[in-house]
């Protein structure tokens, strides 16, 4: 279905920058050039903002590697110690940096008074599940052990990411629910990715959603190389890589969740919700009218309004 017609119209430019590509092993060397030198421009605007930027590197565990931060806080002095914020880029899953987003990872510290700490974790193809999930983990258990020297309040610790980094929020929730790890205070989600089975075939599929920048092709083949060996679709897929596999959504964070009405991801983030709901968790949703994906990395009126949004939505998560 042609729905071009359907997108605002100050996102249209979006769609001229950016061409809809369905990525596969051939494309991924250019996507992941592409999403480099973004992330290289906004690290470099970033120096508009009252923050301090700083990279380390942490230890991963067991057979994994060391883990590199982008960390982000504000320069004014803090007057006590300050909430963190935890998050996950997007990419899905097989490309993107932490850097990718860095002047909204400075906004979001500006104006929550908070750390921001966004880890680079591992990448498909060569990293399957559960490698990212194992990176975030290890990030979310070292910011906890490491508070002081941080700053932070271990107490006050939230969680946030875009489209495959809210797919990998959504997880981490999950796993540190199960393995009684630190204590989040809320989940904050932007077109997360969910659901293996949105690529074998959902019924009563939005028939408007996934023409523009994230499309069927390229979600087959990120669900493909994130489960591997395991086959998208098939019993034994973890919840903890789709989130929607899960059948126990009791005692999770308050979930913030933000869609665009003709993203891909809809069906999913909509049942999702629903789920949440009724199993008993807070949940505040936001639905965009004649948004596509990534709608939000554009210097628009709608994505200043739903930056707003998500910002106001942080803050009540810390109690601000």
């Amino acid at each position: 279905m042609n729905t071009r017609s359907l997108v605002l119209p100050e996102l249209l430019p979006l769609l001229e920058e950016i061409p809809t590509v369905d990525l596969s092993p051939e494309s991924l060397p250019a996507f992941r050039s592409g999403l480099e030198q973004t992330a290289g421009q906004s690290f470099l605007q970033a120096e508009d903002y009252p923050v301090t930027l700083e990279r380390l590197n942490i230890p991963g565990t067991e057979n994994a590697p060391p883990i590199r931060l982008l960390t982000v806080r504000p320069r004014k002095e803090a007057t006590g110690p300050r909430p963190a914020l935890l998050h996950l880029h997007g990419g899905g899953y097989f490309a993107g940096q932490p850097e990718l987003t860095t002047t909204q990872l400075c906004q979001f510290a500006q104006e929550l008074d908070c750390v921001v700490i966004s880890p680079d974790y591992r990448l498909t193809p060569e990293h399957p599940f559960p490698a990212a999930i194992e990176d975030a983990y290890t990030t979310l258990c070292w910011i906890t052990r490491n508070a002081d020297t941080l700053g932070i309040d271990a107490g006050r610790i939230g969680l946030t990411g875009e489209s495959a980094g809210g797919g990998l929020a959504a997880g981490l929730a999950l796993l540190t629910r199960d393995r009684e790890g630190p204590t989040l205070l809320f989940q904050n989600l932007v077109y997360p990715v969910l659901d293996d089975h949105t690529i074998t075939g959902q019924p009563d599929a939005s028939p408007v959603g996934g023409e523009f920048l994230w499309t069927r092709a390229s979600n087959t083949f990120m669900w493909t190389a994130l489960l591997n060996p395991v086959a998208p679709g098939s019993a034994d897929v973890s919840p903890y890589a789709a989130p929607a596999r899960a059948t126990d959504l009791t005692d999770l964070p308050p979930v913030y969740l933000c869609v665009g009405a003709l993203d891909l991801f809809l069906d999913e983030d909509l049942a999702y919700a629903r789920r949440l709901i009724h199993q008993g968790i807070s949940v505040e949703l936001e639905i965009v009218p004649g948004a596509c994906h990534i709608f939000d990395q554009t210097d628009t009126p709608v994505a200043t309004r739903s930056i707003a949004r998500r910002i106001d939505a942080m803050k009540r998560g810390f109690g601000l």
